[in-house]
């Protein structure tokens, strides 16, 4: 027996480090256009001042945890309105099925944030190392000066994008001139410091060295995404009917593909396209852009390797001309996804100038669930939480209405008026007291609605709840 029949082949192989070449065209353009705005977005945002009066953050964006209030421009969500952030969340999913369902993984390759940031940490390393020959060549070099100072240089771009990357994050959750000065003088909270590290070393190492696997073995997406797709939704693939067989054009009958790896070579995912549809492959356009560079030069038809759906395979290889894009992006399941996507978004938009800018919620104090007064009278408490989501102090009357005759007072106040300060909530005891031969009293359950009514305003809300008396056995 040899060596080789005694060890079995092994099923893992050590991974090899894909170094993207350059390439021009419309996808990569569009790709350079996305990431400029995504970045700029997410840098640029928490420094966006908006005035919202001497009592709220100046802040445009601003998730507020002390406050337990996230601020959106001229939008203020307050936790008991969570329904709005749900609702934004269904969207984004709807979104995302809409656009897979149409054109395939366009989210993966255009707008992940993985995408976003491994694209400019490549974009680093070609300018500190070269294009793909040259990284290729240091990569394989043994280790000398050359290799040790670009390396060090590039590690330290990276680690500063990183670092902006994990600042910009935290300076999302608090007044960002504020926090940037008290981390400049260390005087920041030690969570702020282990946030911008965690996210700093992820950054680094997922942009910089786990690039591809991370879309390959770490994201479930492309595992879901076939639930999304038909046979009419565009993706890219290799028109192999008019490609194959490869080689020089000199040789007679051969197609059009002259196997020069440009399609291979752009890939940031190291894939063959003309394999045909592989996990790995997020769609971004750059092989489309490397072929048809290709096409252009040899003088054939561009779009050997293009966006197509599976129908348009069956019409082409019989002759036929493809459908039209818009065919395929408009079809039953897109519009559907569609009609639900603008569903969410019109009812979130509804509520959102709907709502009331104050908010109460009552609940019963259980322990005891009822006193007994001297008088022989049946009382109730209830601790409300009175919202005030408005710029200035405002003054709530109590009341109650109920079928059976209860009366309404306010703990630490003659009158039924309290007082509520300017955007925050305030915890007020309320008692509801029977006399002892109301109906009230004497039924286990009493149905009651407790108003609350902002004074000189057309401002009401009310909560019902229940009032518990002292069951009567008539017999």
């Amino acid at each position: 027996m040899t060596q080789q029949d005694a060890d079995p082949p092994s099923l893992y192989v050590a991974r090899e480090p894909i170094f993207p070449r350059r390439v021009k065209g419309n996808f990569r353009t569009l790709k350079w256009w996305l990431l400029g705005l995504m970045l700029g977005i997410y840098y640029i945002t928490p420094w966006i001042r908006w005035d919202r009066g001497p009592n709220l953050p100046d802040q445009a964006v601003l998730i507020d945890l002390p406050g337990r209030r996230f601020f959106f421009f001229m939008i203020e969500i307050w936790p008991h309105e969570f329904y709005f952030i749900a609702g934004l969340l269904i969207m984004a999913g709807l979104g995302l099925f809409l656009f897979t369902s149409a054109a395939g993984r366009v989210w993966c390759g255009y707008a992940c944030p993985q995408t976003v940031w491994t694209d400019l940490f490549i974009l680093v390393e070609r300018w500190i190392e070269g294009d793909r020959n040259a990284r290729i060549r240091l990569h394989r070099q043994p280790w000398n000066w050359e290799k040790l100072i670009k390396n060090g240089i590039k590690w330290w771009v990276w680690l500063l994008i990183g670092l902006a990357t994990g600042g910009a994050w935290i300076f999302y959750f608090t007044d960002a001139p504020t926090l940037l000065r008290d981390l400049v003088t260390f005087q920041a909270h030690p969570a702020a410091y282990i946030t911008m590290l965690i996210l700093t070393f992820t950054t680094f190492f997922f942009g910089g060295f786990a690039r591809e696997q991370i879309c390959i073995y770490a994201c479930p997406w492309p595992r879901i995404q076939a639930a999304m797709m038909d046979e009419d939704t565009l993706t890219i693939a290799y028109r192999e009917w008019r490609g194959e067989p490869r080689g020089k054009q000199t040789v007679e009958g051969n197609g059009d593909c002259i196997d020069c790896m440009a399609c291979v070579n752009v890939c940031p995912m190291g894939i063959d396209i003309r394999d045909g549809q592989q996990l790995a492959c997020i769609t971004c356009g750059l092989c489309i852009d490397a072929c048809n560079d290709v096409m252009d030069r040899i003088g054939k038809p561009r779009d050997l390797i293009g966006y197509m759906a599976l129908t348009d395979e069956t019409r082409e290889r019989a002759g036929e001309a493809a459908k039209s894009v818009w065919s395929h992006v408009f079809r039953p399941r897109t519009v559907l996804y569609t009609v639900l996507w603008a569903g969410v978004g019109i009812g979130l938009v509804v509520a959102l100038f709907l709502r009331s800018p104050i908010d109460v919620s009552v609940t019963p104090v259980r322990n005891p669930t009822f006193v007994t007064l001297s008088d022989g009278s049946i009382r109730n408490a209830y601790d409300l939480r009175l919202r005030n989501m408005q710029g200035a102090d405002a003054q709530f009357t109590v009341t109650v209405t109920s079928d059976a005759r209860v009366a309404i007072a306010l703990e630490g106040s003659e009158t039924l008026t309290v007082t509520v300060p300017a955007n925050e909530t305030m915890q007020q005891r309320v008692y509801l007291t029977a006399a002892p031969d109301s109906e009230a009293a004497r039924e286990d359950r009493s149905e009651v609605r407790i108003w609350v009514e902002e004074l000189g305003t057309p401002n009401r809300i009310h909560q019902d709840t229940v009032f518990n008396g002292k069951e009567v056995d008539d017999d």
